[in-house]
């Protein structure tokens, strides 16, 4: 098939574009990061460096194209996502004109990355809270901006399919990570924040790493290699439910950074820094819907993603190689 990955030049988007490669696909990979800023790049794709907030761009990339993967948005970690509402939130642009583009140009199938932001608030105010189950979404109290913004785009997506036949597809992802992504500049996740701070740690011979919060906030992790396979197998399927996608394996901030010195082999005191973004207390996936249509699960252990992440990371600190493009912040 001739396939867009919108967002293509991010994290998950990298991934996905390699493992399309790999199947065959001829791929049209769509950015509005500049070239030398994307995670993975591959001359073999028409590749463009464009913002798909604009209607007239969003025509340009879905010209005779089958699938949409629609991976693109403006997001990174909590500190990011608490300090920039608005920003987030212009995000539905690229939604809305994609689906507009997809309409005129006769697409096959529309895929929306959403997240487990979209979830009820209320749902989420201790630790190790139970899973999340795709209905918690309503009714609606998700994380503001970001978390709205996912919200609507999910009900765009419905109303496009039940009114104008598109075929869409959407899951909820929950706290994606691993090798080939950002680790530092303000937008990076806490698994790769904290393995940066504890290689850093372990490089300067420092004792202590600042976290923040207290520590005891609650998540559950899913590692690019399930979340790329769960993608495609949705986007593959006669389904157009919602679908979490995710690890039901929660721990607290605590419990994963002392996996990460296990795995560094280096001990550290923690900085509690209280007035820091921490988000919600407690979110977990839980998985039976998922399981019950797919038989899907999470192949990969947190214990193991970790070391494989902690192991890339200190490697490029180390080396120095890349250093401009994963800590830049995109």
């Amino acid at each position: 098939m001739k396939i867009l990955i919108a967002g293509a030049g991010g994290f998950i988007g990298g991934h996905l574009v390699k493992s399309l490669m790999e199947e065959g696909h001829e791929l049209v990979c769509a950015d509005s990061k500049p070239f030398e800023y994307w995670f993975q790049i591959f001359d073999k794709n028409k590749n463009f460096s464009l913002d798909l907030k604009e209607y007239d761009n969003c025509l340009k990339v879905t010209k005779n194209i089958d699938y949409v993967y629609n991976m693109a948005c403006n997001m990174g970690g909590m500190g990011f996502i608490e300090n920039n509402k608005a920003e987030c939130m212009l995000s539905v642009l690229i939604n809305t004109n994609l689906l507009r583009s997809c309409l005129k140009n006769s697409a096959k199938r529309y895929f929306f990355s959403s997240s487990a932001c979209v979830y009820n608030a209320s749902k989420q105010t201790k630790t190790f809270v139970e899973g999340l189950k795709e209905i918690d979404a309503y009714p609606a109290d998700p994380e503001d901006g970001y978390g709205w913004e996912k919200l609507f785009s999910e009900r765009m997506c419905r109303h496009f399919r039940e009114d104008f036949g598109l075929e869409t597809r959407i899951i909820r992802y929950h706290n994606v990570y691993g090798p080939e992504g950002t680790y530092d500049g303000g937008r990076e996740k806490a698994p790769a924040a904290l393995c940066r701070k504890i290689a850093d740690a372990k490089l300067s011979k420092s004792n202590s790493i600042d976290v923040w919060g207290d520590g005891e906030q609650t998540r559950s992790f899913m590692y690019i290699d399930d979340c790329i396979h769960g993608t495609k197998m949705i986007v593959n399927s006669n389904s157009s439910d919602v679908y979490n996608l995710g690890s039901d394996e929660q721990v607290s901030i605590n419990q994963m950074i002392n996996m990460i010195e296990e795995i560094a082999n280096y001990k550290v005191k923690k900085n509690y820094q209280l007035d820091k973004p921490k988000g919600v207390r407690g979110r977990s996936s839980d998985n039976q819907k998922i399981f019950k249509d797919f038989e899907w699960k999470p192949n990969l252990k947190l214990y193991k993603g970790l070391e494989m992440t902690y192991q890339w990371i200190n490697d490029q600190i180390t080396s120095g190689e890349n250093t401009k493009k994963f800590t830049r912040g995109y």
